[in-house]
């Protein structure tokens, strides 16, 4: 199907072009999202009067999407979410919760401008796109994580699985000190019946051999 490109469309060409798409990708898309109108003379004859509105239109937006993308892009967002010791999440991290995040912040973001490459489903820091403009995008990081302090830890560089590795040489560190605690106990309790001349088990064992 031949269209009349509205906007500038990602591999598809610039606002005037005349392309050649699919059908479906037409119709359920670049139609009814306002992109492109079928290229027929009648059309045709709509765009060049109106072109110099749209494209006046188009720069107008264009500037407003570049002011907000010089403050948006860069930005870290902490979206907490249940998850696994292992690091994987209960459910995922959808473009909704990307916005919300963002909006929560301070700045104006719709969900269907956020681009999500892959479903994000762990623990961990994500670069997700955001399309302000056909022409004008901005990269923000998600930090998903189960509380702030771990998002904190996560935001220093650390990955779920050294932390987990940390917790877990923490706890073996906290079980050995108690083992060595009651060692010691043992130890000073034997030394204070030798000095007592109390027999212990040991001298008892020693005098029976």
């Amino acid at each position: 199907m031949e269209i009349i490109l509205l906007e500038r469309v990602a591999k598809l060409g610039q606002m005037g072009e005349v392309v050649n798409v699919k059908e479906g990708y037409a119709r359920n898309f670049l139609l009814p999202q306002g992109k492109a109108l079928r290229a027929n003379p009648a059309n045709l004859a709509r765009f060049e009067t109106e072109k110099a509105q749209m494209e006046a239109r188009n720069l107008e937006t264009k500037k407003e999407a570049e002011s907000l993308a010089a403050k948006l892009d860069g930005q870290k967002f902490i979206v907490i979410r249940s998850a696994s010791d292992s690091g994987a999440l209960y459910g995922s991290v959808t473009p909704r919760d990307a916005a919300d995040a963002a909006n929560e912040n301070g700045f104006t973001v719709d969900k269907k401008q956020v681009v999500l490459t892959g479903p994000i489903k762990d623990l961990g820091l994500h670069n997700l796109l955001v399309k302000l403009h056909p022409e004008v995008d901005a990269t923000i990081t998600l930090n998903v994580a189960r509380s702030q302090e771990e998002a904190e830890l996560q935001a220093s560089g650390k990955s779920i699985q050294e932390l987990a590795a940390e917790e877990e040489a923490a706890a073996e560190f906290e079980i050995q000190e108690l083992f060595d605690d009651i060692g010691s106990a043992a130890s000073d309790d034997d030394d204070l019946a030798e000095s007592a001349g109390v027999e212990t088990p040991e001298d008892a064992a020693d005098d029976r051999n």
